[in-house]
This record gives C-alpha cells, sequence and structure tokens, in this order.
C-alpha cells in the first residue's frame, strides 16, 4: 500500500485505535476485535511487550485487510525496525525530526505529536502526514482543535487524548481529520479479562459516531 492509499484511508476510517496492551496476545487479539467491529486500522505503540514481533505478526496475519502502524515510536532507529516488521505508518506523541526525516526518505505516513501552535507548525514543516495533537483531552479537547484548525486550516490533524464515546463527534466537528482513540476504545479491563467480544462493540460504536459525520 502507497503513503497515498494509506492516508485515504485513515481519512475515510476516521478512527485510529491505539493498542496498549499487557502482553503480545492482548495486542493480537484487541487487532482482531476492533476489525470485527469495523476498524481496518491498528496502531500498536512501543509500550506493548515484544512489540516489534506483535506488528510482524499482525503483518503477516492480517496484513492484507488490516492498516498497521507502529505509536510511540520515540527515534528512527526503532522506526526502521517497524517498517521491517511490516507497519504502514508511525506515530510518535512528539516530534523527532530524525523520524520525520526518515518517513519522508523512505515515502511511509508519520503523525508526529504537538500540542502548541508553534509545535503543530514545526512538525508540519518538516514533512508530517498529519499532525497528532497529544494530550488533547488535557488542554480543552474540542474546543482546542477548533481552536488549532481556525489558524491552520491546511494541516490536518488528529487529537489524541480525550476522545470519548461523548466527544468523538464533536471532535470531528471541530475539524479533526480522524481520531486517535486509545483505552476508551481498547479498555484495560477487556483486555485483562480476555472480554474481546466488549471491545468488538466499542469500535461498532465509534464506527456508526462516524458514519453518521459522513
Amino acid at each position: 500500500m502507497t503513503k497515498e492509499q494509506v492516508k485515504q484511508r485513515i481519512l475515510e476510517v476516521k478512527i485510529v485505535p491505539v493498542v496498549r496492551a499487557s502482553s503480545p496476545e492482548q495486542a493480537l487479539g484487541a487487532a482482531d476485535a476492533v476489525r470485527a467491529g469495523g476498524i481496518p486500522i491498528v496502531e500498536v505503540t512501543m509500550t506493548v511487550p515484544g512489540a516489534i514481533e506483535v506488528i510482524a505478526g499482525l503483518s503477516r496475519l492480517m496484513g492484507s485487510d488490516v492498516l498497521i502502524g507502529a505509536g510511540t515510536v520515540l527515534d528512527a532507529a526503532t522506526a526502521q525496525k517497524c517498517l521491517d516488521a511490516g507497519a504502514q505508518f508511525l506515530v510518535s506523541p512528539g516530534f523527532d525530526a530524525e523520524t520525520v526525516a526518515l518517513a519522508r526518505r523512505l515515502n511511509v505516513l508519520i503523525m508526529p505529536g504537538s500540542l502548541t501552535p508553534t509545535e503543530v507548525i514545526t512538525a508540519w514543516k518538516a514533512g508530517a502526514d498529519f499532525v497528532k495533537i497529544f494530550p488533547c483531552g488535557n488542554v480543552g479537547g474540542p474546543a482546542y482543535i477548533k481552536s488549532l484548525k481556525a489558524a491552520l486550516p491546511q494541516i490536518p490533524m488528529i487529537p489524541t487524548g480525550g476522545v470519548n464515546l461523548e466527544t468523538a463527534a464533536a471532535f470531528l466537528r471541530a475539524g479533526a481529520s480522524a481520531l486517535g482513540i486509545g483505552g476508551e476504545l481498547i479498555s484495560k479491563a477487556a483486555l485483562d479479562s480476555g472480554n474481546f467480544a466488549a471491545i468488538t462493540e466499542s469500535a461498532r460504536q465509534y464506527t456508526a459516531i462516524v458514519n453518521q459525520r459522513v
């Protein structure tokens, strides 16, 4: 899948599930659960034990119909390992110039994290495809996205942190290109209890909200 195809998939689905799990088995189960709920995208964070192996496994098992990304990527060396394992996009909580440069050189989609207007502009000028606004819920949520978009309408933003069933539609109305959703979609309680059906149902609920906005 080309970078442009990856970008279009994210724009169409509008949800990037963020998998933070305590074991590879939980991460694989979460990915399968969100896919069953209608979300063919998953971001595996580097905080998952054996995250790179999880990405490789997902790529083998689901790579034909699920867009697999690597999250919490903090440096270019880790980014390269993720890409070698089969990751199709990169996400970071902050901005690292070398990682963005690597993604640009390899023509891979990247979403560096930013919070302030200066950080957003810096990430965009460096070559970000989307700018992840994190932690968005702590600084105003949808209202903050609306303010950023008023000044920077040309920059596609994906809020992460503070996105839940009550705020998702408001984030989209405020101008978010897509939504990064972690624990509110893939809850720790569901993971720990093995209740993947609850994650699938949650994915369906978020998908329904997004589809109402189309």
